[in-house]
């Protein structure tokens, strides 16, 4: 069963950091308490003593050690509550927590000579880390030796020669066995085997160890026998003790009474550990008074370790110790030599080397990371982000140590207890500003020179949802053409997030609209993902030219933040509608015939056709040409306003009945057109009685009513300009015309002023047209007729005017 021991100190207290809190506030109250202070810091570095564990080298992995709840004075599963953890030194663990019972157990067999070497007692420090909150608890295991070494000779055979002038009790020593073990396990006693000439003396070194002694009992006789050969045996103290043997050889000498002697008994030396192998440590000397070969003298270590033979060598003939390989302070600080003289004759001299290493900084300091969390939330300031330890194995300057980071983090290192430090961020870290920090942390010793360790970690930032999506443009605006087919897509909405993963994500939806009769639904979709609009069908920019609506951008996170933006779509016209012909009507009635007088001059006004297109802008611009003609050259249409007019002068030889063709195009792309077709009958003077061919009246007869309705509105407008001048016209017409007869169309032929409506390209009525009665023969329906401008003829005015206008309009046409 495993030997288990608890060390208690004298008490067991909260942390330090909670002790100093605590003293802080009392020295606030009153400075009469100052006493009560010092005291509580007494009783802390009483108190604080580490708890130690004993257990035996080699015990299995996983062997119970401690309840550390009991020992740490905590309540039941408070340690698995506050994350603890064992920490020792370096990289090796060699406890561990039961995870269920958190238990102290053995994480691995232990080996005390591994571990330790010959220092006793082996005491391995350890600290028990408490996370949340934040505490250590200073602990120890102490490695108990088991006698699982056996004691060994370095030599198979010890030679010595004894001089036979040797007196009966003389001692020799003998080389001492090596036992790796400690305490009571170590070589405790030798024997030799049963002879009739020496016994052993076991006897104690100044260091603690046991050497054994060969006494002469009977005079020896190198005659009688020259050489014996004795089995030492050195046997250890544990239980069954172990033993380790070698084979003493002794050659009896002829006299030789002088031993070799050294200058000096203790030799001290200091190396630096940093020593080249092949270094010089020391040399030797001694002297022999003897002559010859008894006076010629050998240099070997007595009773060395194997730790002496592997790190120095000796010169037999000059004394020179010289280093075998590289000495480590932090190993071995120092070695005892023991080195022997031997004459020829066998005799010998003995003396003593100290030899002190000596530190260099040559051991960079170490870091030891406990906890890191490399992944922490934005918004969120002194939170824990590391936590370690440093440590430096060499002494004095050269094993003191500071710890920094980079300047200008928001981090911030804090001293928790010695060599443990808590890496905490110094404020709320914002990702869309910085996602990710690189921190090195630089662990520099005092030495000199001065050696560091760095030690990089990455800290990313995780994302909070705390910013809105935000569109690129606050008004978009987007032209489609009238006429698309359905499902178009007509352009885009994009809006980003500052944020990362869901709280980056945009969704794109539809705002109701500000005017409830829009038909939103129907017009536009958007797709959630990517922000594409569509048009849901064909937009007609004459029923809506434009329409306005609003789209929300909101983000996957939680809570969801959102934005807005106002989309406005415009409809550009297509050039999808042809003109339309206004006057005459060409609904399928027959068209009237204008009249116009033989003596008409050119650019006498015929008739103006009149029309309108429902697109806009160049798509409505219309032009006018005269596309076939009875007699071509005697008409023409101005192309802007479709004025009628005559090209020339009018002859007898002209033909009474003439068909005209006009062409209307509006400037569209493609162009778009619309033709009217008019009847011009020539007459010598508007007395002359008319009557329609049969073929016109027959047309007339079928009119449709909507020309009737466009009529009848044109006379009610102008009814009351017509009576206020219809006794001007009677005095005109009755100058002009002939004797009337029945069925025939009469009107005023002479001009009069008057401000009448003008008939343009928006459909209404030109001042300058004159109105016709035209009475078809058998119906009796009258008809309004524009025929010609009027031309006022005022005395004194009237032939000039007459005279310019015709001259312009001949310029116009092209006529001289």
């Amino acid at each position: 069963m495993m030997d288990v021991v608890i060390g208690t100190g004298k008490g067991f207290f909260p942390p330090e950091s909670d002790l100093i809190e605590m003293a802080q506030t009392k020295v606030h109250r009153k400075k009469r308490q100052v006493t009560i202070l010092i005291i509580w810091m007494i009783l802390w570095e009483v108190g604080s003593e580490s708890i130690q564990y004993s257990v035996l080298e080699e015990t299995e992995s996983g062997t119970f050690v401690a309840n550390l709840t009991k020992d740490l004075g905590l309540k039941r599963g408070e340690l698995a509550e506050r994350g603890a953890q064992v920490v020792f030194k370096g990289n090796r663990q060699h406890l561990q927590l039961d995870p269920q019972t958190y238990d102290l157990l053995l994480n691995e067999k232990l080996d005390r000579e591994e571990l330790c070497g010959s220092t006793e007692p082996c005491v391995l420090p350890f600290q028990v880390l408490l996370e949340n909150p934040l505490q250590f608890f200073q602990a120890a295991l102490r490695l108990l030796d088991v006698n699982d070494h056996a004691p060994e000779f370095l030599e198979n055979e010890i030679l010595l020669k004894i001089s036979e002038s040797s007196h009966p009790g003389t001692a020799f020593p003998l080389k001492i066995a090596q036992d790796l073990d400690v305490g009571s396990n170590t070589v405790q006693n030798y024997t030799i085997s049963t002879n009739s000439r020496f016994h052993l003396f076991t006897l104690n070194h100044s260091d603690g160890r046991r050497y054994p002694e060969l006494v002469l009992d009977k005079a020896l006789d190198r005659e009688e026998q020259s050489e014996l050969r004795l089995t030492l045996t050195a046997l250890d103290g544990g239980s069954p003790p172990r033993t380790g043997t070698a084979q003493v050889l002794i050659v009896v000498l002829d006299i030789n009474d002088n031993a070799p002697e050294f200058a000096q008994l203790l030799y001290e030396v200091q190396v630096p550990e940093n020593s080249p192998v092949g270094s010089l440590v020391i040399t030797v000397f001694a002297t022999d008074l003897d002559a010859g070969t008894y006076g010629e003298l050998s240099y070997s270590f007595f009773q060395s370790s194997n730790q002496v033979i592997q790190a120095f060598e000796i010169n037999a003939v000059t004394g020179e110790i010289r280093l075998k390989k590289t000495l480590d302070f932090e190993e071995i600080r120092s070695y005892r030599l023991e080195i022997e003289a031997s004459d020829g004759g066998g005799l010998s001299g003995k003396c003593t080397i100290a030899i002190e290493v000596m530190d260099v900084n040559d051991n960079a300091p170490e870091l030891t990371m406990s906890v890191l969390i490399s992944d922490i939330p934005e918004n969120t300031p002194d939170t824990v982000v590391a936590i370690f330890g440093i440590s430096d194995p060499d002494s004095g300057e050269n094993g003191k140590m500071m710890c920094t980071i980079q300047d200008h983090l928001p981090f911030v290192l804090k001293l928790t207890v010695e060599n443990f430090y808590t890496l905490v961020t110094e404020r709320a870290l914002d990702r869309e500003s910085q996602a990710e920090y690189n921190i090195t942390i630089t662990v520099t010793d005092l030495g000199t020179p001065r050696l560091k360790t760095q030690h990089n970690i990455t800290v990313t930032v995780s994302d909070v949802n705390d910013n809105a999506p935000a569109f690129s443009q606050t008004t978009y605006t987007l032209r489609v053409r009238e006429n698309n087919s359905p499902a178009l897509h007509i352009g885009s909405v994009s809006a980003t997030d500052r944020d990362s993963g869901a709280n980056a994500q945009v969704t794109y939806s539809l705002l109701p609209p500000a005017d409830p009769q829009l038909p939103l639904a129907s017009l536009v979709s958007i797709n959630a993902d990517n922000g594409q609009l569509f048009a849901l069908r064909s937009l007609d920019y004459e029923a809506l030219r434009a329409f306005e609506f609003g789209v929300r951008a909101a983000d996957r996170g939680s809570p969801a933040l959102s934005s807005q933006a106002r989309v406005r779509v415009l409809v550009l016209d297509d050039n999808d509608n042809a003109p339309f012909v206004l006057y005459p009507p060409q609904n399928g009635s027959a068209p009237c015939t204008e009249l116009v007088p033989r003596a008409a001059e050119a650019g006498y006004l015929v008739t103006k056709v009149v029309a309108v297109d429902g697109d806009s802008g160049q798509n409505a611009w219309l032009s006018y040409q005269l596309l076939k003609a009875t007699e071509p050259g005697l008409f023409g249409v101005w192309a802007h306003n479709g004025e009628v007019r005559t090209a020339r002068l009018l002859s007898e030889r002209d033909a009474v009945k003439h068909r005209l063709v006009v062409l209307v195009r509006d400037n569209g792309e493609p162009p778009r057109s619309a033709s009217v077709t008019l009847h011009v009958l020539l007459v010598d003077g508007f007395s002359q009685p008319y009557l329609p061919l049969p073929e016109v009246a027959a047309a007339e007869a079928r009119a449709d009513p909507l020309t009737v309705y466009l009529v009848v509105a044109l006379a009610s407008v102008s009814s009351l300009f017509l009576f206020s001048v219809l006794v001007f016209v009677a005095v005109r017409l009755c100058r002009r015309s002939r004797a009337a007869s029945a069925g025939r169309c009469s009107g005023p032929e002479g001009h009069f002023p008057g401000h009448l409506v003008d008939v343009s390209g928006a459909g209404t009525l030109s001042q300058s047209y004159q109105y016709e009665v035209c009475l078809t023969g058998g119906s009796g329906t009258s008809e309004f007729k524009f025929l010609k401008p009027i031309f006022p003829n005022f005395v004194g005015e009237a032939a000039g005017r007459d005279a310019e206008e015709n001259s312009n309009f001949t310029n116009n046409f092209g006529f001289t």
